[in-house]
C-alpha cells in the first residue's frame, strides 16, 4: 500500500471545526447562505459545541486581566453600549454588535490605556467604520451611544491644535505622538512621494501612528482618490520603513498572493510575492485594491494577522515563533518589524468591490479616510497650483464639496474626490489659458451620456459659479444711456456776520446710559443656498440666495458691513445676518421682545446699525415707532436695551400709544453714518433735540436746537447738515469731535444760505428735499473727472428728486461760498410720485408723520457712481428697450448714474417669488419692492419683499475685472471647426402644411415637400425644414435651413400648421383617453417631483449595478492558464486559458428575482380635513407620483403595488402588482383615486391593520428582498393607537423591512412620534423633495443586515 502511495490514517487525526451558526430563514440561492459551509450534510459528521457569549462581568474581567491600566469607567460603557446592541432583535444593531467584538473592545481598551484622553465615542465610530455605514444604521448607532451616555466631543474630528509633523534628531513627531525613526537595510525600498500637509492628513497620519506603535496592523477604508496611498507612503517615508507592494484585483488566487511567476529563459519560475518578502525581511506590506480581490482569497491573510502562520502554495509554512522554526525545513521566520497596511474602497457601488471590512475588519485597526475639509482642501490646492487664481480655486472646492455631500445622500451616485480636483487645478497650473470650464468638462464629460446625471452636475457647477455650456459672448450687462451734462445750479454759503440768526449756539448736556437686560435669545442657524447668477451670460448680478423668512414677514432695512449682510424685517421683528460667501444664515427672532401685531395697528419699523471695532459682531436696533433701541450680539444672542430718554419719558404711556389708532405716531429718527466708529444720533421729526449716543463710553449727549428738525445728515464727524421742517432751510452744526472730554459744551448752528443760478428751471427746486448726502468725499480724480475739470477740494456727493446727482464743492469744510453742480432730470421724480394712480398714493398718504420710508439710494464714491432703486413707473422703458421687445416682469430697476463715463444705466431687478398680503405697510417701506445698500467699493446689494438677497456689481473697474476672469474661466476657443454654415436661399416657397407620405424604406430625405421625416424641407412634418406642421423624426442627420427663411412663412400657412400641430396633440391625447384638463392637472403633479423622479432613477441604477458580478470564463485563447486544461495544452488545445468576464446566463435558467415592494398610502378623511393646513394630501399624491414614474422601466428590479388604508378599510387597491399603470392617464387615475376616496371614505384610522396585513402578505411571496412603506400623517393618537403598538407592527417579520413616513403633522405630532419608534424605521417628511433620500436610505438599510 506504502509503495502506491496510499497511507493509512493516524488513529489520533482528528478535524476540530470553526464555524458561525447559520442564518435563519436564508433561502439557498441568497449570498449569505452560498458562504455557509457548515450545511446539514456536514453537521452530521460532527459532534458539535455551542459557543455562548460571554457575560458582561466575564468580559470585564478578561479586559482587566489582559490590559493593565485600562480606564475603568470607560471599559464600562464600552460593555453597556456593546451589550445593548448584542441583546436587541433588530437586525441593524446586531450587525453593529458584530464589528464590537472581544477583539476589538480589547484593542480600543489598550489604546485607551495608553491615550486615555481619547474619545469613546469616536473609538467605537471607527470600529464600526460609521462613516461608510448606511444612514439608518449611522442612526441606530448613535441612538445607542446617547442611551448609553456616550457624548462624542462636538469638534472631535476637527484639528484642535496646529499639527506639527517633522524629523529632528532621528526622531519623528506627528501631531503630540513621537517615535525613533527606523534604520533601514534597504532604503532604496523607502517610499518617496510629492506630498502637501495638511491638518486632515496629519490627523489621519497621528492616528495611524498611535497604533501602529501599539503593534496593529492597519485598515483604511475610503472612496477612492481621497489619498490613501499618498497618506500610506508618507507616513512609511517620515517612519524611514521599507515598503512592499502588493495590488490586488478580482482575478487574484491564492497562488498569486503568496508566489509570483515570472519567466526565464523559457523557463516559469515561481518567485517569492511581496507578502513573503515583508515577511521575511520585516519591511511594510501595502495591500492596495484589498476590497476588489474574493473575500476567500483575502481570508487567508487572517491567519497571518491573527497568528503569524500561514501555508504558501509550494508547501512552506510561516510561523512567527523563531524557536518553531528552528531545525525544521521549509519554514519562514516572521520578521517581529513586519506589518500589514492595508488599503480598500468603501464597499458597494460605485466601486462594486467585495465587504473586505466587513470579513476582515475585525483583526484590523480601521480607520476611515475622507476627502479634506474645504479649507484644508483649499490649502493643499493652492500649493499644487500657486498660479491659479484664488476665486478658481473657492468654487472648485465648493462646486465639489456640495457633489460629495450629494453622493453621500444618494442623489449622485459616485463621489467625486480630491483627486479630480488635484488634476483640474495642475491643469490649469500647466495650461491657465484653457480655461476652467473646458477643463471640468474633461472630468464630467462620461457623466453627460446620461441626461439625468448631466442636469444635476451642469446645477452645481452652476450654482457655484463655473460657466459650464457657456460661450464669451454671453455678456447681457444693461443699456447705457448718456447722462445730461454738468451745470453749476447755484451757491451754499455760510455767512459769518454779527447775526445771531446766522449763527447759533446749541447748548448741550451729557449723562450716563441706561442698559436694561442682558436676556438671551437663541441665534438659529439656517443653511443659504448662494446660487451664483453668471452660470450661463455675463451680468450685473454677481450671486443671490433665500432668506428662510415667512410670506406675511416685511423686510425693512438692509445693511453691509465688512463681508456680512444684514436684514431687518418686522412682522415679526427678526434679525438676519449673513456672510458675503458664508454657507449659513443666522437668524435672531426678537417677537419676545416687541409686542405682538393685532391686525396691523401697531406697525413696527426697524433700523439696523452695526458697530464697529471692538464690538465687532454687534447691532444696534432701532424701532422708529416707539423709540426702543436695542443691542444685539449675534454670537452670544444677548439683546439689553438702551433707555435714551430720562425715566418716565418711555413709560407705560408711551406703550399704550401702540395700540391706540387716534393717538398720532412720531417718528423717531437714527442716523448711523458713523455706527463704526460706535455713535449713533438720534432726532424725532419735527422735534428740536439730538440725541448723541456713545456705545463704547456708555454716554447720551442732548443737544437742543432752535429749529424743528425734517432730516439730519452727518456729512463728516464733527459736522451736520440739518434740514428745517416746512421750509426746508439747511443748517450746518459744528461740534467738538470728541463727546467725552468734558461735560458741558456748546456746538455751533450755522444757517446756510443758497443761491441759484438761473439756468431756465426757477430757483424753487434747489429747496427739495434732499435724500441723501455723502459722508465722505469723491477723491480728487474722481471730482475732475465728473467736473470735466482739474480740481482739488472737500465735496460731497447729493442726491435729490430733481437730479441724478449734485455735487457741493467745497463743503462741509470751506466756509466761503460753495459751488452746487447737478446733472439734471428731465423730470422730477416727487412730481412722478404725485401724479400715479391714486390708490398707491391713498395709501401712502394715510400716515405722514410716521410714514418712514426708505430712500433707496446709495453712493459708491470710488466708483464715482450714484445707485438708486426705483419702480419700473419712474424709469423710461422706451429708451431702454426697443419698441418690439417686452420689458421683463420686475421688482425694480436699479438706477446706475456713473459720473466716470458719463452714462446712466438701468438694470432690472427680477421679480420676488412671493409678496407679502401687507400691501399697505409694505408701501410705507418702500415705494419699489427692493431695498438696496452700498456693497463693498464698487456694487450694491438687494432685497426684494419676497426675501431674496441678489449681489451687484456696478463699478466699471469691478465689471471689467470680473468679466476677464469671467472670460477666462470659459477659456478660448481651441479653433476645431464645430459646424459648417452655408448660406443660401433655398429659392422654394411653402404651400400647405401636411403630414407627408410615409417611406417604408426609412431612406433619409433632404429638401423638398414630398416625405414625412424628411429634413431641410417644406410643408411637412420633419426637423430642420420650414412650413410643416409638427416635428417628426425618422433617426437621420439633420440639415436645418436658416432661421430667416423660416421667418419668411407667411401668417396663414403658420396659422394652418400650428391647427394641424393641435389636433395631432388631441390625438395623441385621445389615445391614452386624456383630455387637455387632465393633461395640466397630471403635469402639476409630475412636474412637482420631475427632480425627485430623477435622482430616486440614480439611486434604483445603482441598486441595479450591485447586482452584476463578474464570473470565470472557461475555454478561452488568452487569460490564465485553467489547471484543469493541462493535459488538454499538452495535446495541442488552445482554449486553455480563463479569464474574468460577465457571463450571459444559461437558457432556461430563472432570472434573479425582484426586490418586493408595497406602498402604503394613508387615504383617510384627515388627509383631505387637513390637507389645506400643510398640504399633507397633495404630498402623498405627489409621493405616489414619484414612485410611480420612477419605479417605471424597472418592472426586473422591483414589483411594487399601492394600497389605501382609510376609516373604510386597510386593503383599497389603488395599483396591482401584475397591472402597474402604463401612461399618465392611468397614474392620473390613481391620484384621482385617492383624492376621491380621502374626501368620501367613513372617519377611522386603520393604520395598524394596514401595515400588519401588507407584512404578513409580502411574508408568503418568494422575492429577493421585501419593503413595506407605510405613508401616514401623524394623526394616531386621535384613534387611540399607541406608538408602541405601531412599532411592534413595523417589526412583525424580520424578513419584511417596515418603514413608515409620516408626511403630515400638527404641530410636533410627528417628532414626538418618531422618537417613540424603533431608530431607523420612521421618517419625518414636511416636502416632498427629501422623500427619494428617505427611500434610497431604506433600500440600503438592508446591506448590512444582509451581509
Amino acid at each position: 500500500m506504502h509503495d502506491r502511495s496510499i497511507h493509512p490514517i493516524h488513529p489520533s487525526f482528528r478535524v476540530l471545526g470553526l464555524a458561525e451558526p447559520p442564518a435563519i430563514g436564508t433561502t439557498s440561492l441568497s449570498s449569505s447562505s452560498s458562504q455557509q459551509w457548515l450545511g446539514p450534510e456536514l453537521l452530521t459528521m460532527f459532534l458539535y459545541h455551542t459557543v455562548s457569549p460571554m457575560s458582561k462581568s466575564e468580559e470585564m474581567d478578561l479586559i482587566k486581566g489582559l490590559i493593565h491600566n485600562v480606564p475603568t469607567e470607560a471599559a464600562e460603557k464600552l460593555l453597556d453600549l456593546v451589550h445593548h446592541l448584542r441583546q436587541t432583535s433588530d437586525p441593524i444593531a446586531q450587525s453593529l454588535a458584530s464589528s464590537l467584538s472581544t477583539r476589538q473592545l480589547l484593542r480600543i481598551c489598550k489604546r485607551l490605556s495608553q491615550y486615555p484622553d481619547e474619545s469613546i465615542a469616536q473609538a467605537v465610530h471607527k470600529a464600526c467604520l460609521s462613516r461608510f455605514l448606511p444612514s439608518l444604521a449611522r442612526a441606530s448607532l448613535e441612538k445607542s451611544l446617547s442611551s448609553c451616555s456616550i457624548q462624542d466631543s462636538p469638534d472631535a474630528a476637527e484639528p484642535t491644535h496646529d499639527y506639527c509633523c517633522g524629523v529632528h534628531d532621528g526622531v519623528l513627531t506627528i501631531g503630540k505622538v513621537t517615535t525613533s525613526v527606523y534604520s533601514p537595510d534597504q532604503k532604496i525600498k523607502v517610499p518617496d512621494v510629492l506630498f502637501y500637509d495638511n491638518p486632515q492628513h496629519m490627523m489621519v497620519m497621528e492616528d495611524m501612528l498611535k497604533d501602529f506603535l501599539l503593534g496593529e496592523h492597519l485598515l483604511l477604508v475610503g472612496n477612492q482618490g481621497v489619498g490613501k496611498n499618498k497618506i500610506v507612503d508618507r507616513f512609511l517615508h517620515l517612519l524611514n520603513r521599507p515598503r512592499e507592494y502588493l495590488q490586488l484585483h478580482r482575478d487574484t488566487t491564492v497562488q498569486t498572493l503568496t508566489l509570483q511567476p515570472s519567466l526565464r529563459d523559457g523557463v516559469i519560475v515561481y518567485e517569492d510575492s511581496p507578502l513573503v518578502k515583508a515577511v521575511k525581511l520585516g519591511h511594510v506590506l501595502v495591500v492596495d485594491e484589498a476590497d476588489k480581490a474574493p473575500t476567500n482569497v483575502t481570508c487567508i491573510l487572517k491567519a497571518l494577522v491573527e497568528s503569524g502562520e500561514m501555508i504558501l502554495a509550494d508547501g512552506r509554512r510561516i510561523v512567527s515563533d523563531p524557536g518553531e522554526a528552528e531545525g525544521r525545513p521549509g519554514t519562514i521566520c516572521m520578521h517581529p518589524d513586519f506589518r500589514m497596511l492595508v488599503l480598500a474602497n468603501r464597499p458597494g457601488f460605485p466601486f462594486l468591490g467585495n465587504d473586505f471590512f466587513g470579513s476582515l475588519g475585525a483583526i484590523f485597526s480601521c480607520r476611515a479616510v475622507d476627502n479634506p475639509k474645504p479649507q484644508a482642501e483649499l490649502a493643499m490646492l493652492r500649493q499644487y497650483g500657486p498660479d491659479v487664481p484664488d476665486a478658481t480655486l473657492h468654487k472648485l472646492v465648493a462646486a465639489f464639496g456640495e457633489l460629495r455631500s450629494m453622493a453621500d445622500q444618494g442623489t449622485i451616485y459616485y463621489p467625486y474626490s480630491t483627486r479630480e480636483v488635484v488634476n483640474i487645478v495642475k491643469h490649469l497650473q500647466r495650461f491657465p489659458s484653457e480655461g476652467l470650464a473646458n477643463v471640468v468638462r474633461n472630468v464630467f464629460d462620461f457623466d453627460s451620456y446620461n441626461k439625468d446625471m448631466r442636469e444635476v452636475l451642469t446645477e452645481v457647477l452652476h450654482k457655484h459659479g463655473i460657466p459650464f455650456g457657456a460661450k464669451p459672448t454671453s455678456v447681457q450687462l444693461a443699456k447705457e444711456l448718456p447722462l445730461p451734462d454738468v451745470k453749476l445750479t447755484g451757491y451754499w454759503s455760510l455767512k459769518e456776520d454779527k447775526n445771531a440768526r446766522r449763527k447759533l449756539l446749541c447748548p448741550t448736556e451729557t449723562r450716563p446710559l441706561l442698559v436694561k437686560g442682558p436676556v438671551f435669545l437663541r441665534v438659529q442657524r439656517f443653511p443659504c443656498e448662494r446660487q451664483e447668477s453668471r452660470a450661463l451670460s455675463f451680468t450685473e448680478e454677481k450671486a443671490h440666495w433665500q432668506i428662510p423668512m415667512k410670506d406675511v414677514n416685511i423686510i425693512c432695512d438692509v445693511i453691509c458691513t465688512n463681508d456680512s449682510v444684514l436684514v431687518a424685517t418686522c412682522n415679526p421683528v427678526c434679525l438676519y445676518s449673513m456672510k458675503e460667501l458664508g454657507d449659513s444664515i443666522q437668524c435672531l427672532e426678537l417677537y419676545d421682545v416687541f409686542p405682538r401685531t393685532i391686525s396691523g395697528v401697531w406697525q413696527p419699523f426697524v433700523t439696523i446699525a452695526p458697530l464697529g471695532s471692538p464690538l465687532d459682531g454687534q447691532v444696534v436696533l432701532h424701532e422708529e415707532q416707539s423709540n426702543t433701541v436695542l443691542h444685539l450680539d449675534l454670537v452670544t444672542g444677548a439683546v439689553r436695551r438702551f433707555v435714551l430718554t430720562p425715566d418716565g419719558d418711555s413709560g407705560p404711556s408711551r406703550t399704550t400709544s401702540w395700540w391706540s389708532t387716534k393717538n398720532p405716531q412720531q417718528g423717531y429718527k437714527m442716523c448711523r453714518e458713523f455706527a463704526h466708529k460706535n455713535w449713533l444720533l438720534f432726532y424725532v421729526e419735527d422735534g428740536n433735540q439730538l440725541e448723541l449716543l456713545d456705545v463704547l463710553e456708555g454716554h447720551v449727549q442732548s443737544i437742543s436746537l432752535p429749529i424743528n428738525l425734517k432730516a439730519v445728515f452727518l456729512v463728516a464727524e464733527d459736522r451736520w447738515l440739518l434740514l428745517e421742517s416746512n421750509t426746508n432751510r439747511k443748517f450746518l452744526l459744528t461740534k467738538p469731535k470728541h463727546i467725552a472730554a468734558e461735560h458741558t459744551q456748546v456746538c455751533q448752528l450755522h444757517s446756510i444760505s443758497e443761491d441759484t443760478v438761473s439756468c431756465g428751471d426757477g430757483a424753487s427746486s434747489e429747496l427739495s428735499t434732499l435724500q441723501m448726502v455723502s459722508v465722505e468725499q469723491l477723491p480728487s480724480e474722481n471730482l475732475s473727472v465728473a467736473l470735466g475739470q482739474k480740481i482739488v477740494s472737500p465735496n460731497r456727493l447729493l442726491v435729490n428728486p430733481s437730479s441724478f446727482a449734485q455735487i457741493v464743492v467745497g463743503f462741509p469744510d470751506l466756509m466761503s461760498s460753495n459751488q452746487v453742480y447737478s446733472f439734471r432730470r428731465p423730470y422730477d421724480l416727487s412730481d412722478m410720485n404725485s401724479s400715479e394712480a391714486g390708490s398707491h398714493m391713498f395709501l401712502r398718504g394715510r400716515v405722514q408723520s410716521g410714514a418712514a420710508k426708505r430712500e433707496n439710494c446709495v453712493t459708491l464714491l470710488s466708483a464715482n457712481q450714484v445707485v438708486r432703486a426705483l419702480p419700473s413707473s419712474k424709469v423710461p422703458l422706451k429708451d431702454v428697450y426697443s419698441k418690439d421687445a417686452t420689458p421683463p416682469m420686475t421688482s425694480a430697476y436699479l438706477e446706475v448714474t456713473d459720473l466716470t463715463s458719463k452714462k446712466l444705466k438701468y438694470i432690472p431687478v427680477p421679480r420676488s417669488r412671493t409678496v407679502t398680503p401687507y400691501t399697505n405697510w409694505l408701501s410705507k417701506v418702500s415705494e419699489c419692492d427692493v431695498l438696496v445698500a452700498a456693497l463693498g467699493s464698487g456694487g450694491v446689494v438687494t432685497v426684494d419683499v419676497g426675501g431674496c438677497v441678489r449681489l451687484w456689481e456696478t463699478g466699471l473697474d469691478t465689471l471689467q475685472q470680473s468679466l476677464m476672469e469671467w472670460r477666462n474661466m470659459i477659456g478660448t476657443e481651441d479653433g476645431r471647426p464645430v459646424q459648417i454654415t452655408i448660406k443660401r436661399d433655398s429659392g422654394l416657397d411653402v404651400s400647405a402644411p401636411k403630414h407627408g407620405k410615409t417611406d417604408p424604406l426609412n431612406a433619409p430625405h433632404v429638401g423638398g415637400n414630398q416625405w414625412a421625416g424628411g429634413t431641410g424641407g417644406r410643408d411637412t412634418a420633419g426637423l430642420g425644414g420650414k412650413g410643416g406642421p409638427y416635428r417628426l423624426d425618422s433617426g437621420h442627420k439633420v440639415y436645418q435651413v436658416s432661421q430667416t427663411e423660416k421667418d419668411s412663412v407667411p401668417e396663414e400657412v403658420r396659422r394652418a400648421a400650428r391647427e394641424m400641430a393641435e389636433k395631432a396633440f388631441k390625438d395623441r391625447l385621445k389615445e391614452i383617453d386624456m383630455s387637455e384638463y387632465d393633461a395640466s392637472t397630471y403635469e402639476r403633479f409630475s412636474s412637482a417631483v420631475s427632480r425627485q423622479v430623477q435622482s430616486l432613477r440614480i439611486i434604483l441604477d445603482s441598486l441595479q449595478a450591485k447586482g452584476k458580478e463578474r464570473q470565470w470564463l472557461k475555454n478561452q485563447a488568452l487569460g490564465e492558464l485553467d489547471d484543469a486544461k493541462i493535459i488538454d495544452g499538452l495535446t495541442g488545445e488552445k482554449a486553455i486559458y480563463k479569464r474574468r468576464g460577465e457571463l450571459d446566463p444559461e437558457l432556461g435558467s430563472p432570472q434573479q428575482k425582484p426586490k418586493r415592494l408595497r406602498v402604503l398610502a394613508d387615504v383617510s378623511g384627515s388627509m383631505y380635513r387637513f390637507n389645506g393646513v400643510d398640504s399633507r394630501l397633495e404630498r402623498s399624491m405627489e409621493a405616489v407620483c414619484m414612485v410611480m414614474e420612477a419605479l417605471e422601466n424597472y418592472e426586473h428590479k422591483f414589483k411594487y403595488d399601492i394600497v389605501g388604508h382609510s376609516g373604510d378599510g386597510y386593503d383599497i387597491e389603488l395599483v396591482t402588482a401584475n397591472k402597474v399603470p402604463k401612461n399618465n392617464k392611468q397614474r392620473l387615475k390613481v391620484l384621482q383615486t385617492m383624492h376621491a376616496h380621502s374626501q368620501f371614505c367613513m372617519s377611522g384610522d386603520y393604520t395598524l391593520e394596514a401595515t400588519e396585513a401588507s407584512i404578513k402578505e409580502l411574508a408568503r411571496e418568494e422575492a429577493d428582498e421585501h419593503f413595506v412603506v407605510v405613508l401616514s400623517d401623524a394623526n394616531l393618537e386621535r384613534y387611540g393607537i399607541q406608538p408602541e403598538r405601531f412599532s411592534q407592527a413595523l417589526m412583525l417579520d424580520p424578513k419584511v423591512n417596515a418603514f413608515a413616513i409620516f408626511i403630515g403633522s400638527l404641530g410636533d405630532q410627528a417628532e414626538r412620534l418618531q422618537r417613540t419608534l424603533p431608530a431607523g424605521r420612521s421618517f419625518v417628511a414636511m416636502d416632498t423633495k427629501h422623500i427619494p433620500q428617505i427611500l434610497q436610505q431604506i433600500f440600503t438599510s438592508t446591506v448590512l443586515s444582509s451581509a
